[in-house]
């Protein structure tokens, strides 16, 4: 059993108007519902859908690629450079005493 009075008012025969045209009889709880939107005129439904400038976005996106892709080699040149820089000078504990010593302590 419900509770009485904390329930709004149902309306069984509630219309949905769309750009001033009834187009739907449903149930709610207010007596007309007015709406831009409904799938009679959306252009998903309708099959009017637009098609975007996806030119642009594709653009935009082979810039960025062409960018990182710039930047991973210039950063693998930059490690290849890295490696082939002259040898390291030899540690002040490596000339006084050897590196036979770090081996033979263990």
């Amino acid at each position: 059993m419900m509770k009485k009075n904390i329930h709004p008012k149902y309306y069984p025969n509630a219309k949905i108007v769309v750009n001033g045209e009834e187009v739907l009889i449903t149930g709610s709880t207010k007596p007309e519902l007015r709406l831009d939107v409904w799938s009679g005129n959306h252009p998903f439904y309708t099959g009017e859908q637009r098609i975007l400038d996806t030119a642009g976005q594709v653009d935009r996106f082979m810039k960025r690629l062409q960018t990182s892709q710039e930047k991973q080699s210039d950063a693998q040149r930059r490690r290849e450079a890295r490696a082939q820089q002259a040898p390291k000078k030899r540690s002040l504990y490596d000339e006084v005493y050897g590196e036979e010593s770090a081996s033979t302590e263990e």
